[in-house]
């Protein structure tokens, strides 16, 4: 009767925590079991055991083997080898699980790996992570000025086309104010705006005291100019308010900013939803803030906080300073076409 040889290899890792010093250090285990089946009830000529380089396991220091046979009818003998600690040595080995019979022997070979570090991949997923940031960080930083940097080179076809002839109708308080503010004021409608805007971005303005046609009904005037622009730009001043406690009472709405102009312009951007609305504050806010303004104006404001004109800032009339990039940002992607003034008119 001929005896057949059945080889099996298991491996086991176990950590072990030893105190050196007042340090904890882990030393890193295997456990290499190698089965042979010799047969039915065979209690001679077989065996197992483990060589490492074709050198015995027993004759090399930190190696050991435990060679055990199964109480049953079949056969089979287990040799465990135990490193009690794996070092470089261990991974350029080789190590054979050897089983003996009567008749025949048979081997299997076993080489050791390193198990991957995960570190490359989580130091990869930091990486990729980290640059997420920065780059939603840097998008959130200059969003502005990288959609005033690709809006030359985005195709005509992308921005919405219509014949309205100004890009911004602005609006502002002609009365209760201060010598301070009204100076102020004059001086950004009368030539930081018009510069900046008109000279250096080739926007179209509506300014009232500027561009008035002598004789033509105001209300019609307003409702007119009002339909061909674009923006709705209210500029906000310390005195944007009721002149005083009586008109607050009595015609509250007549006497803030832009009066008629004011509440057209509200009624196209919240009701008709026509044009958007800029809002500049000029100055401080004063003690009362926004709570005096028309409740549609505030609701703008809650929307989105006015843009504040740094005056006496070094560079604010310059077309590429932080104010004016916002501005630039709000309105018309491209200036509306010139037209005749008797078109205009």
């Amino acid at each position: 009767m001929s005896l057949s040889l059945l080889l099996s290899l298991l491996s086991e890792v176990f950590w072990e925590n030893l105190d050196s010093g007042g340090w904890l250090v882990t030393s890193i285990g295997i456990k290499l079991y190698c089965q042979v089946y010799c047969g039915i009830n065979m209690k001679r000529d077989c065996n197992a055991s483990w060589e490492a380089n074709g050198v015995s396991v027993d004759r090399i220091e930190g190696y050991s083997q435990v060679i055990t046979k199964e109480p049953s009818i079949n056969t089979i003998f287990t040799s465990v080898l135990t490193i009690e600690k794996v070092s470089a040595k261990d991974f350029a080995a080789e190590f054979k699980c050897l089983g003996i019979g009567s008749f025949e022997t048979l081997h299997a070979n076993l080489i050791l790996k390193r198990r991957e570090s995960i570190i490359p991949l989580v130091t990869g997923g930091v990486c990729v992570l980290s640059l997420c940031v920065f780059a939603a960080v840097l998008i959130k930083c200059f969003a502005i000025d990288l959609a005033l940097f690709f809006r030359p080179f985005l195709p005509k076809s992308s921005y919405k086309k219509d014949s309205r002839v100004y890009d911004a109708y602005v609006v502002y308080q002609t009365q209760s104010m201060d010598k301070v503010t009204e100076d102020s004021l004059s001086q950004f409608i009368t030539k930081t705006l018009p510069s900046v805007l008109e000279g250096k971005c080739g926007y179209r303005l509506f300014i009232h005291g500027r561009d008035d046609i002598p004789g033509e009904d105001r209300l019609e005037l307003v409702e007119d100019r009002m339909q061909q622009s674009r923006r709705l730009m209210v500029l906000l001043t310390p005195g944007s308010g009721p002149e005083s406690e009586e008109e607050t009472l009595t015609s509250p709405r007549v006497s803030l900013i832009g009066g008629f102009d004011c509440q057209v312009g509200l009624h196209h951007a919240l009701l008709q939803r026509e044009m958007s609305v800029i809002l500049i504050q000029l100055g401080a806010t004063g003690p009362q803030g926004y709570s005096h303004l028309p409740a549609g104006l505030q609701h703008l404001i809650q929307k989105s906080a006015p843009i504040r004109w740094p005056e006496g800032s070094r560079g604010a009339t310059a077309s590429n300073s932080r104010f004016w990039k916002r501005v630039r940002y709000l309105m018309p992607a491209r200036p509306a076409r010139k037209h005749p003034l008797s078109a205009i008119i």
